[in-house]
């Protein structure tokens, strides 16, 4: 059995990796999702744009959903807080979501063009709503969120419900959520690359090329800022790292820079935002000369590297407190019990292969090229 405090780090190397293999998959979708009322010019067109992704979108939505049940098991004190917090942001993309299952089951269903288009229009509000507020939610996590603990360690937030969104949509945090929309948007359009052909490929690699270049310029934006222009947190004291979890019981202080503190002590971590910047700019580079399917491996190891590098810079904070620092959520002190943990580490140790094998299976089983004459072939029974 491992111990609590090895515990407390592996989950959040899973619930990292959960965060990333739904931004490689699902991400992907709404990527796709984005880009189908600009790059198919003709009802054909979109309907090869959709049918890129409609055969297994929803399995890739499962990764949202895995992500969601393992902070509830893993952080409750975090799915507690986050939830309340973020409320309306996330009834926000619960919303943009119900147009998905609709959009990719009826949309061709009718061929009226009005229909067609409405739900072509619905499909890019469920793919740039999500894909924006989870960008915001970061920026926003990054800079403090107005909560506090109770002695009970009950969340209490600043304003209601109705005022809560717009504090959200701060300079800093909008920025977060263009480079979200910018890296999707990209992985989209290397996909769309890899599986069309001309001339929705050929305006799929332009795409490539203009949202990588957005991505890559608001990464270096947002770094710079995170440097010079936001206060970080760090732990002055706290229990043992193995101690029962109390958010309380430790000291917080905010500082310039602070968020910097973990490349100076493990200079190791600069790999992640040197592998986001480098995995998107090589993605652009392969995307370029017509290898979209290496483009699309390098497009995930600049998510990787992107959304690494948040969560590095914040470690061992998982949710800070902009108004009582010493409410803050960490690693070490909001996860649940060394039982809980345990049996669930052990769950993911025995499913994980077998639901990877399953994945890989099922992409082996669709691969290849979609195109205007199968679309057609397949009538209304395809998407």
């Amino acid at each position: 059995m491992l111990d609590y405090e090895t515990l407390k780090l592996v989950w959040w190397v899973l619930v990292g990796a959960l965060l990333i293999g739904f931004a490689v998959t699902d991400g992907m979708d709404m990527g796709v999702g984005n880009l189908l009322p600009f790059l198919g010019r003709t009802d054909a067109e979109r309907r090869v744009i959709i049918n890129t992704v409609g055969p297994h979108w929803d399995g890739n939505q499962v990764w949202l959903i895995t992500a969601g049940g393992a902070i509830f098991a893993a952080w409750p004190a975090v799915y507690a807080a986050a939830f309340s917090g973020f409320y309306m942001a996330m009834l926000l993309v619960l919303f943009a979501l119900f147009f998905r299952p609709v959009g990719f089951d009826y949309r061709s269903k009718i061929g009226d063009a009005r229909w067609r288009r409405a739900w072509d229009w619905g499909l890019f509000a469920g793919g740039a709503v999500p894909s924006l507020i989870f960008g915001v939610a970061f920026g926003n996590l990054l800079q403090g969120v107005p909560f506090h603990l109770d002695s009970l360690l009950r969340a209490h937030y600043e304003g209601s419900l109705l005022t809560a969104l717009l504090p959200l949509l701060n300079p800093f945090a909008l920025l977060s959520g263009i480079i979200s929309v910018a890296m999707l948007t990209m992985h989209g359009a290397i996909w769309l690359q890899l599986r069309t052909e001309e001339p929705i490929a050929g305006r799929a690699r332009n795409a490539v090329a203009a949202m990588g270049a957005v991505a890559l310029a608001g990464f270096a934006l947002a770094g710079l800022w995170v440097a010079v222009g936001i206060d970080g947190y760090r732990i002055v004291s706290q229990p043992a790292l193995d101690a029962l979890p109390n958010p309380l019981a430790k000291q917080v202080i905010v500082a310039p820079g602070a968020w910097l503190d973990v490349y100076a002590r493990m200079p190791v971590a600069m790999l992640a935002p040197a592998g986001g910047f480098g995995g998107v700019a090589l993605a652009m580079l392969l995307s370029r000369i017509g290898r979209p399917g290496f483009a699309f491996v390098a497009s995930a190891l600049g998510m990787t590297g992107i959304i690494g590098t948040a969560g590095l810079s914040m470690f061992p904070f998982i949710m800070p407190s902009s108004t009582h620092p010493g409410s803050s959520l960490t690693v070490w002190d909001a996860p649940s019990s060394h039982l809980t943990l345990t049996v669930m580490f052990w769950a993911v140790v025995i499913f994980l292969p077998l639901v990877l094998a399953y994945t890989v299976w099922c992409y082996a089983r669709m691969w290849g090229k979609v195109t205007v004459d199968a679309v057609a072939a397949h009538g209304s029974n395809a998407y």
